[in-house]
C-alpha cells in the first residue's frame, strides 16, 4: 500500500540511480583535491569529470561475479573513463563512499520530511485557530474530568509536533557528516584536506574522529527522531479514533462520496486513516530499535550495519512520509460536532463543575476533608441515580449553608474553565 502512494520525491532518494550518482560525485570530488595536491594528474581528473557514468544493470552484473558493490560500480565508471579510471578511490575504502552517501541520503530524506511537518503543522495551526473556543469534554482515564475546547487539543499537537521538528533539525545536524579517512580512519593514505573538500562540495561536516566508518550514534539519533513524530502521529491518530467512537462521534474522518466502511455493513463509517496511522508509527518505531543496536560495532569496523541501514534507511523515511501526508489530509478534512461535544458535556448532568465547588466550599472555611465528603456524595447520586448534580447540591443543607444558592449556580459557569485559552494560545502560537 505505501509503495502505490509513495511520492516519486521520496522515493527518488533510494533508488539506485541516485546513489551511484552520490558515489560517483563523492569519488570524482576525492580526485579533484588529490590533482590539488599533487597525487594524481590534473588531466586525468579532466577525463573522469567529462567522461565518469555508470550502468546500474553492468554494475549488478559485475556484482554478482564480484560480490563488492562498490568494486562492482569503480568497474562499472571504469568501462566509461578508460585508463584514467586507474586514479579513482586513491587512498580511500569503502565505507568512505557508503558512508558519505548514506548521510547524503539522509540528509535528502530529511529535507523531505521537515517539508511534511511544516505542512501538518499549518494544517493544525488553521483547524486550532477555527476550534479555539469549540467547548468540549476534557477525558481522563478515558471519563469526564473538566471541560476544555477542541482548539486546546489541537495546540497540544501543535506543540507537540513543533519539538518534533526542532528534534528532526536536531538530528539532521547530527548526521551530516562525511569521512574520507581511509582504512582505519587514520588518513595514512590519504590527506584530511582531502575529506574536507568533498565534505564541503557535499553539504557536510568532516567526521571528527571516524573509524572506518562513521560512528552510528549519528544515525540513532536521526531514527530516534523519526520513531518520536511516529508516536506523537499515534497520539494524534488514537485521539480522532476515540472521539469517532458511535457513542462519543465528536468528530469524524471525511467519509466522501462513494466511499464504503464495509463489505458486509452498508453502514459503516470507520476511522481507517487514524487506523492505518496507528499501524505506520508501529512500523516506523520499530526502525529505531535496529539503528541502536547498529551503535556496536565490531572494532573499528564491521558490517553487520550495513543490511540494517539498506533496509532501515529507505523503509524508515518512506513510510514517514507518506504517513505525515495522510496525517496533514485526516486533520484538514477532519469534520467537527461541535453540538455532540455539548451534549457529552452535559451528558452527566453537571458533574464536570464538581472542583469548583469543591474549592469554594474550603474559600467558605470548610476543611478539605469535609469539602470532599459533601461534593462526592452528591456526584454519586448522579452516578448511581441518575439525579442532577446541580439540584442535589442546591437541596443539601450543608452545602446551601457554606454557600448559598448564588454562589452555587454561579460555580457551574464554562466561561469560568475556559477564561485562559487565550493565554494557552498566545503560548503556542505567539500573539
Amino acid at each position: 500500500m505505501i509503495a502505490r502512494y509513495t511520492r516519486p520525491e521520496m522515493a527518488r532518494i533510494w533508488e539506485p540511480e541516485n546513489k551511484f550518482k552520490i558515489w560517483l560525485e563523492i569519488e570524482t570530488l576525492a580526485c579533484e583535491r588529490q590533482a590539488e595536491l599533487g597525487v594524481i594528474p590534473t588531466e586525468a581528473v579532466k577525463v573522469i569529470r567529462e567522461k565518469g557514468a555508470f550502468d546500474v544493470a553492468r554494475i549488478d552484473e559485475i556484482e554478482a561475479e564480484v560480490k563488492h558493490d562498490v568494486i562492482a560500480f569503480l568497474t562499472s565508471v571504469a568501462e566509461y573513463v578508460g585508463p584514467e579510471a586507474r586514479f579513482i578511490h586513491q587512498g580511500m575504502t569503502s565505507s568512505d563512499v557508503l558512508d558519505t552517501c548514506y548521510s547524503v541520503q539522509l540528509l535528502q530524506s530529511a529535507d523531505e520530511l521537515v517539508a511534511d511537518l511544516e505542512t501538518v503543522l499549518g494544517s493544525i495551526k488553521e483547524r486550532a485557530l477555527e476550534h479555539k473556543n469549540t467547548v468540549c469534554m476534557g477525558r481522563s482515564h478515558g471519563i469526564h474530568a473538566e471541560p476544555v475546547t477542541f482548539g486546546l487539543k489541537l495546540a497540544t499537537w501543535y506543540a507537540e509536533m513543533e519539538r518534533n521538528l526542532t528534534r528532526l533539525q536536531a538530528a539532521r545536524e547530527s548526521i551530516a557528516t562525511g569521512a574520507i579517512s581511509g582504512a582505519v580512519g587514520t588518513f595514512a593514505n590519504i590527506d584530511p584536506s582531502v575529506e574536507e573538500y568533498v565534505c564541503a562540495k557535499m553539504g557536510l561536516k568532516p567526521e571528527p574522529v571516524s573509524t572506518q566508518v562513521i560512528p552510528r550514534d549519528r544515525h540513532a539519533e536521526f531514527f530516534c527522531a523519526l520513531a518520536m513524530i511516529a508516536s506523537s502521529m499515534e497520539r494524534i491518530a488514537v485521539e480522532i479514533r476515540h472521539l469517532q467512537r458511535t457513542e462519543v462521534l465528536e468528530v469524524e474522518e471525511f467519509f466522501s462520496k462513494g466511499q464504503k466502511g464495509s463489505s458486509a455493513m452498508p453502514h459503516k463509517r470507520n476511522p481507517i486513516l487514524s487506523e492505518n496511522l496507528t499501524g505506520l508509527a508501529r512500523l516506523v518505531r520499530g526502525y529505531a530499535m535496529p539503528a541502536l543496536e547498529n551503535v556496536a560495532l565490531w572494532h573499528e569496523r564491521d558490517i553487520s550495519h550495513s543490511s540494517v541501514e539498506r533496509a532501515i534507511g529507505p523503509d524508515a523515511t518512506v513510510t514517514l512520509d507518506f504517513a505525515l501526508r495522510r496525517l496533514n489530509g485526516l486533520i484538514k478534512n477532519l469534520v467537527v460536532y461541535p453540538e455532540n461535544m455539548l451534549k457529552n458535556l452535559n451528558q452527566m448532568k453537571g458533574l464536570v463543575f464538581s472542583q469548583k465547588i469543591l474549592l469554594d466550599l474550603t474559600q467558605a472555611g470548610v476543611s478539605r476533608e469535609n469539602s470532599y465528603r459533601l461534593v462526592q456524595r452528591n456526584a454519586m447520586k448522579v452516578w448511581e441515580e441518575g439525579k442532577d448534580f446541580l439540584t442535589e447540591l442546591l437541596a443539601d443543607d450543608e452545602v446551601c449553608g457554606a454557600l448559598g444558592e448564588e454562589k452555587i449556580r454561579e460555580a457551574f459557569n464554562l466561561d469560568y474553565h475556559l477564561k485562559h485559552v487565550e493565554t494557552i494560545f498566545k503560548r503556542v502560537f505567539g500573539e
